[in-house]
């Protein structure tokens, strides 16, 4: 996926009824933090497919949920609700990536990829390649999607104001 992420971040904190601000960032963060690894991906070189680090593993999102969630639960326990919110989305952002382009599942236990679809080189830019390709157009629909959800909230809140 490459435009989808925040989108779908949107419509996850949306569906979680994230009424507050920072439960929605939360959401809005978990949906594109597995790709901060881009920062060391171009500072060495683009030598690794970003996918191979540990922010695309998602058992290292999993096992992060299991440790961090009940400290959560123990030591803010307010903060519990947006912290599975960010996992989910983390774990939303691993299922997305799996649809086009190999993700690794089980690393750190095995490095054997996943995904559902190959998106083949036809262009000599990769980019290109997926913008042409079928699957960017399930891109397209989240990001429309989330646009008229938005929208959507946006007038019922004007509506719900203008009645006050």
């Amino acid at each position: 996926m490459l435009i989808a992420h925040l989108p779908t971040g949107y419509i996850l904190g949306t569906a979680a009824r994230a009424s507050s601000s920072a439960m929605m960032a939360t959401a809005l963060i978990g949906s594109v933090m597995p790709d901060f690894d881009m920062i060391y991906f171009y500072a060495s070189g683009g030598r690794v497919h970003h996918h191979a680090y540990v922010t695309h593993w998602p058992l290292f999102w999993l096992v992060s949920a299991i440790l961090i969630l009940p400290l959560l639960k123990w030591l803010r326990p307010a903060w519990l609700a947006a912290g599975c919110v960010f996992f989910a989305a983390a774990m939303l952002h691993m299922v997305m990536d799996t649809i086009a382009a190999p993700l690794f599942w089980l690393a750190p236990f095995s490095f054997r990829e996943f995904e559902l679809v190959r998106v083949p080189a036809t262009h000599a830019s990769w980019i290109m390649s997926f913008l042409l390709h079928w699957t960017f157009l399930l891109e397209i629909s989240i990001c429309l999607s989330a646009l008229a959800l938005f929208l959507m909230r946006r007038r019922r809140a004007e509506a719900d104001r203008s009645a006050v």
